[in-house]
């Protein structure tokens, strides 16, 4: 893909969430690597590193100075190598994993220092996905979406293969009008790791596998948090002075959530 600086995607971003300790696949990431890395820095599937299959697919949608990853400081040993090439301007490292929300509130933040008019599409970096192709059509149309609806987030549903009763479901709503795309339709209503009855049922009734690739403005993200985690993005307001410094790891060592 090509960009062009003057075109739709000038304030595309990409974020790339790669804090987790990937607790659950331990088992399994300890025989593959022998150690307790967390499994977006682990080649589970081919010889290339989750992260990196993420790094790769995000390229063909966004600019590589526009593609960030959210780093813990307690992960360094496992993903030292694989960021050495990468300015350290593009990678945000938080001083331990405090959860998702956290991460995500303090990319958006930073993001609007540096782009208000940003568009920036969220991506697990412990994902794998069958076919790529697919994937970034769907995140390339959920950008240009976004473009003319900038109050709206956008997260990705995934068809079900199974009842998998460890992801999250998403139950579909209502399509929104135009100039939406037909295929977006608004919430009804989150599932988390339902029973394996409820989530045959969420099966049979078209419910959908939640991605947790989510595309928006920054404002809307911004606006989304402040409406569900009030005193999150309080306790964050105070750390903004300190971004772009040499005080912004220590600020926000000593006082984010």
């Amino acid at each position: 893909m090509e960009f062009n600086g003057s075109d739709s995607h000038s304030h595309r971003w990409g974020l790339i969430l790669a804090g987790g300790d990937g607790k659950r696949l331990l088992p399994l990431t300890r025989r593959i690597a022998g150690d307790d890395r967390p499994k977006q820095f682990c080649a589970v599937l081919g010889n290339e590193t989750l992260l990196h299959q993420t790094q790769r697919r995000v390229s063909r949608l966004v600019q590589s100075w526009r593609t960030l990853l959210v780093l813990t400081k307690t992960h360094e040993p496992f993903y030292a190598d694989e960021v050495a090439g990468i300015p350290s301007s593009r990678l945000l490292i938080q001083p331990s994993n405090r959860g998702t929300a956290p991460a995500i509130l303090y990319s958006v933040l930073r993001l609007c220092e540096m782009d208000t008019k940003g568009v920036v599409a969220f991506f697990p970096s412990d994902h794998h996905f069958s076919d790529d192709e697919a994937f970034i059509g769907y995140i390339d149309s959920a950008y240009d979406a976004v473009a003319s609806r900038p109050e709206m987030v956008i997260l990705l549903g995934i068809p079900p293969e199974t009842p998998e009763v460890e992801y999250g479901w998403i139950e579909p709503s209502i399509p929104l009008a135009s100039p939406a795309p037909d295929n977006i339709c608004r919430v009804s209503r989150f599932w988390e790791k339902p029973s394996g009855t409820l989530a045959s049922a969420l099966m049979e009734r078209g419910c959908l596998w939640n991605s947790f690739v989510m595309v928006g403005h920054v404002q809307a993200f911004l606006c989304l948090i402040r409406h569900a985690l009030p005193v999150l993005v309080e306790a964050f307001e105070s750390t903004r002075s300190s971004f772009f410094t040499a005080y912004e790891r220590p600020v926000l060592s000593e006082g984010s959530p």
